[in-house]
């Protein structure tokens, strides 16, 4: 590099004080104290801290130590969940450029990444990651991949002069030729940093279950100020002294607080974590889980995510054949074939040349995945995708470079004027061929000749105006074509013209075979999919219409005419939007916010750093593990390690599955407290004795609310989880009746329970025994409530005891509990209990399965008729809202 001396070390040192280290701006980290710290932000764990208080004052030491014990906990896991996986972001990061060629003093260095500084000269060749943005200086069929900054799949040329064409930028990927560049800007002035940089302007949200749970710890506070109020009124009007009743309602609040609830929120959507780690999901935040259950719209980045990223030619067409190209991506299975039988390159001689020219006018290679971060069997590519496309093309047709036995003498590379590349290839025999490749249309100007099975001949002009026309065949249906074409030569000739047509083929940039699947669970479960791309508008219509995202009636926006439009027109045509194409990251941003704006819950999935800025501003964010660039990572509060796209769709079914099972504990453990509130409220206003001392209470809370409740959190999918329309964002962790449900239970908790003591105060005469019926009572009826809160729609005579054995398990452990409790005697002491006999057993288990079987066959009834009306749908004409 003689013409080039480039920085002096002591230039370069001056500038890199100047200019700092060439890396972007890492985001704060929150350190270990601050995410445990963290744990404690929530209204509900207030309220718990505040029961702990109260208890110390009253003296109830054991409750003040176990609901310290239940927050610890909660903290625990939570601090554990979101550490681990801040970690594990850490080892998936990667540096984008981790060294560089420059020439310094003269010389060609290689330096760390870090190290580079404006003015820099930056030498790339195929295969180096740009270290920072640079103005290209010298070029030799230099092309650069920047889909991750772009959204385009296709390379994109490089040449010495002004516009986007004579830059290259930090980050993008060298996939052919070579060049020299002069760095412009490095580190946080780079496209990258500039891009990274937009995350700061966006803040983090309450997820909607934060946000429930934040209005169910309101509800809480509110119920417990009026127990306390009501039950203290009470005795005073009865002449009670005042001290004891406020003491008395005290305790009660506090025994009406579910202290178990935010541990078992945060267990479950831990052991929901766990399960989607082995799945391939990674959780970066506890409560994203659930988020993803209500999101109704998922704006998809096409490269990459919904496409494979692997350019692959589907069909060829020669002069004399069709030809379809089975097979994706750059592993060599697939084959030619014409009306499904495997072509026959003997049969056309025309088909055979193309392959020949594919495999040796070709600047690509391809080798044997080594492991790492490359899939199993996944081939590496060194190159240009499209061309390592057509090796892939030339080897299912049974031809490769080395087979076809010609070696490149002279090339003339490829440029953005002349659209196309030639090679001088030699024979073993000694015989050469100029061959070439580029676009049809210029290609076929330089073409007086074309290959047919009878031997070459000329080109005439209806000929001509058919390759044409199939030229615009193929681009109409999205694929990038190119023409392919030769003449014999002598050495040293490259003049390009006299040229023998041979063929055409057609590539595209496939999508993925799970995301068609995918989109289609999206939409059957209420879910609208949009894609979102840099690249052509016509391109990205008909990979959306492949995948069923875009439908008939939907629109096709470009960036343009998203500029074009105002807020207000945006909201009305955004419904019918399916398709954004040739977006730059503010458009995605405003697209996100857009959908945010109507009261969607938006997911946007993305790997480049163009997706960072929409990724985080989504109410979920979700970024590719293995193409994902680190800043994505970062944004995102979801990763796909897999970048599998049906990982998303299960994903998404595990947030809605948690949500269902967080209802399902809240009923019961609210549904359960308020039976014990109701229970001590029914008998001081009879005024009768107290049915439960307080360590009965605290034995009550420990069997009830611990295992079984966690067990709920692991309860299965329901069946119909995802042909559910997804719930609102603003909906009530009460909605659909819950509440109504959970306060008749609790009542009707309450009145078994007092009934039964009633019964056998009278029958017995004894209060020690009429307590431990009242006890055995209240811990049954919730034992066998926990069941029939395993689902909401159907009764405790329509659900499977058995598919969970986690919940059978803590209920045999808690009815063990209980057994030892009333007829240990040590056990008997503590708990002030006493042995009943069969006919008191008897009351108390016919009372307890009284409620439930009638509750059971109600919902037998209504489900049976339910079926009835769906298997007669002419009598529910005129009744949809």
């Amino acid at each position: 590099m003689e013409k080039y001396q480039g920085l002096s070390s002591k230039q370069a040192g001056k500038l890199l004080e100047e200019y700092g280290e060439n890396r972007l701006k890492a985001q704060k980290k929150t350190g270990a104290l601050g995410i445990f710290a963290g744990q404690f932000r929530d209204a509900l764990i207030m309220i718990l801290l505040a029961a702990t208080v109260l208890s110390v004052l009253m003296g109830d030491i054991a409750e003040a130590l176990t609901i310290i014990a239940i927050v610890f906990l909660n903290a625990l896991l939570g601090f554990l969940q979101e550490y681990r996986t801040e970690k594990t972001l850490e080892k998936l990061g990667e540096l984008s450029a981790p060294s560089a060629a420059v020439v310094r003093d003269g010389a060609v260095q290689r330096v760390d990444a870090r190290q580079v500084v404006p003015g820099d000269i930056l030498l790339l060749q195929a295969g180096a990651r740009v270290a920072a943005d640079a103005e290209v200086l010298e070029s030799t069929g230099l092309m650069c991949d920047e889909s991750m900054l772009s959204g385009e799949s296709a390379g994109v040329e490089k040449q010495p002069g002004s516009g986007a064409a004579g830059k290259v930028y930090m980050g993008t990927l060298v996939t052919r030729g070579k060049g020299v560049c002069r760095v412009t800007k490095t580190g946080q002035q780079t496209e990258m940093g500039g891009i990274a940089g937009m995350l700061g302007s966006i803040e983090t949200q309450q997820t909607p279950l934060q946000k429930r749970l934040a209005q169910l710890s309101k509800w809480i506070g509110i119920g417990c100020l009026f127990i306390c109020g009501a039950v203290a009124l009470t005795g005073i009007l009865r002449g009670e002294p005042v001290m004891d009743m406020l003491l008395t309602g005290i305790s009660l609040s506090v025994a009406a607080v579910p202290e178990g609830l935010p541990a078992i929120v945060t267990i479950a959507l831990a052991l929901s974590v766990g399960r989607m780690v082995k799945r391939n999901a990674l959780v970066r935040r506890l409560h994203a889980v659930e988020t993803l259950g209500c999101a109704n719209v998922i704006c998809s980045d096409k490269t990459g995510t919904l496409t494979e990223n692997k350019m692959t030619v589907t069909r060829v067409r020669t002069p004399q054949a069709s030809y379809e190209v089975s097979g994706s991506g750059y592993r060599c299975e697939g084959e030619l074939t014409r009306g499904g039988r495997r072509a026959d390159t003997g049969q056309d001689p025309a088909l055979l040349r193309l392959l020949e020219i594919a495999a040796v006018c070709n600047n690509a290679s391809l080798s044997p995945g080594r492991g790492g971060r490359q899939k199993k069997g996944q081939p590496e590519i060194l190159g240009e995708p499209t061309e390592a496309a057509l090796l892939v093309l030339a080897a299912k047709g049974g031809i490769s470079r080395e087979k076809s036995g010609y070696a490149v003498e002279r090339e003339i590379p490829f440029d953005s004027t002349r659209k196309m590349m030639s090679v001088l290839a030699r024979a073993p025999g000694g015989e050469r061929l100029l061959m070439m490749k580029g676009a049809p249309d210029l290609l076929l100007q330089r073409c007086t000749f074309v290959l047919e099975k009878g031997g070459i001949q000329p080109l005439t002009p209806q000929l001509r105006r058919r390759i044409l026309e199939e030229n615009n065949r193929f681009a109409a249906d999205a694929l990038r074509v190119l023409g392919f074409c030769f003449r014999k030569a002598a050495a040293g000739d490259l003049y390009e013209g006299d040229m023998v047509f041979v063929g055409l083929a057609g590539l595209i940039d496939p999508p993925r075979k799970e995301a068609y699947d995918a989109v289609l669970k999206c939409r059957r479960a209420g879910i609208k999919p949009v894609m979102i791309t840099g690249d052509h508008a016509v391109t990205a219509r008909a990979i959306a219409k492949q995948l069923s995202i875009f439908r008939e009636g939907d629109r096709v926006v470009t960036g343009q005419e998203l500029d074009d439009l105002n807020d207000r027109q945006l909201k009305e045509l955004l419904p019918k939007i399916s398709v954004f194409a040739r977006v730059t990251p503010a458009h995605k941003l405003r697209i996100v916010r857009a959908f945010k704006a109507q009261g969607n819950v938006v997911a946007m999935t993305g790997d480049g750093v163009n997706d960072a800025p929409a990724v985080k501003e989504a109410d979920i964010g979700v970024s590719m593990g293995v193409t994902g660039t680190d800043v994505t990572k970062e944004a995102a509060s979801v990763i796909l390690l897999d970048d599998n796209f049906a990982t998303l769709v299960y994903a998404v079914e595990e947030g809605r599955a948690i949500y269902q099972n967080i209802r399902k504990f809240i009923r019961y453990l609210l549904s359960c407290n308020i039976g014990e509130v109701f229970t001590m409220f029914f008998a001081m206003l009879a005024g009768m004795p107290v049915p439960l001392i307080p360590i009965q209470i605290l034995l009550v809370n420990l069997v009830t609310d611990g295992l079984p409740a966690i067990a709920l959190g692991l309860e299965p999918a329901e069946r119909d989880v995802m042909d559910q329309p997804p719930r609102g964002a603003g909906e009530s962790v009460f909605s659909r009746g819950l509440a109504g449900t959970i306060i008749t239970r609790g009542l009707l908790i309450g009145l078994t329970t007092v009934s039964v003591f009633v019964s056998l105060l009278q029958g017995s005469g004894s209060l020690q025994t009429a307590r431990t019926g009242a006890l055995l009572t209240l811990v049954s009826t919730q034992l066998i409530h926990v069941f029939e809160c395993k689902s909401e729609t159907r009764g405790l005579f329509s659900i499977n005891p058995f598919d969970n054995p986690a919940l059978l398990g803590a209920a045999v452990l808690s009815a063990a509990a209980m057994y030892f409790a009333l007829y240990n005697p040590f056990l008997a002491k503590i708990f002030f209990t006493a042995p009943l006999t069969g006919s008191q057993l008897f009351i108390v288990f016919s009372c307890c399965l009284a409620v439930p079987a009638a509750s059971g066959l109600i919902a037998a009834v209504k489900n049976a008729g339910r079926r009835r009306m769906r298997g007669r749908p002419g009598k529910l004409v005129g009744k949809r809202v």
